[in-house]
């Protein structure tokens, strides 16, 4: 019980520290409202199943001990955030002028399909290389000895739950000030702030060492 305890906690603070993961479900809250936000977080947590399902099975290990394989899923994790920081950039410097802008009646931006922000959350998550070196570390530390596939599981699916429940508030509280949050000035400025948040995480783990 001590351990499972102690596995709680120490969840607990990983989710909550902000990284790739929060401001895409803030990204996405905002540009698919509480669906798009929920979506982001669902896949998110979907990606960590899948992170806790390759740990279950020692893959996580082979990606670690392999240096080739460690540096793409890095790369690419870190173009792909990137790319979309990029994006959210184009966003924020278009001209006030916009006849969007303009017109309160039409969206500023085309509203984010649920299906989307869900593939965004899935490939985020599983495109960060610090969820696989943190399964890899983390899940063998509060398994009981001689733990079995459905143990490594269980503690993967409580952590993934923790983070939909975390992140999937999150993303409602975001699209409660929506309105406010989207109101052309704002939404520029926020989607500045954002872009310039996704490529610094981008660059950050493409400059991370491999552990």
């Amino acid at each position: 019980m001590t351990s499972f305890l102690a596995f709680l906690c120490v969840s607990l603070i990983v989710i909550v520290t902000p990284g790739p993961d929060t401001a895409m479900t803030v990204r996405n809250a905002l540009l698919g409202g509480r669906n798009g936000g929920v979506a982001t977080a669902f896949g998110i947590a979907v990606g960590q199943t899948l992170w806790a399902l390759a740990t279950s099975v020692g893959v996580v290990a082979l990606l670690v001990a392999s240096a080739p394989l460690f540096l793409a899923v890095k790369y690419a994790g870190a173009a792909y955030l990137i790319l979309l920081g990029v994006g959210a950039l184009r966003q924020a410097f278009r001209p006030s002028c916009d006849a969007r802008d303009a017109a309160p009646a039409v969206p500023a931006t085309k509203r984010l399909a649920p299906q989307a922000a869900f593939r965004q959350g899935v490939i985020s998550d599983l495109g960060n290389p610090k969820m696989a070196v943190f399964f890899a570390s983390l899940l063998p530390q509060f398994a009981p000895s001689g733990a079995t596939f459905g143990h490594f599981m269980l503690l993967g699916a409580i952590f993934a739950t923790m983070t939909f429940v975390w992140l999937g508030t999150y993303a409602a509280i975001v699209a409660r000030a929506g309105d406010i949050l989207r109101r052309p000035e704002i939404r520029r400025a926020f989607e500045g702030i954002t872009g310039a948040l996704l490529i610094g995480l981008g660059l950050r783990i493409a400059a991370e060492r491999q552990p």
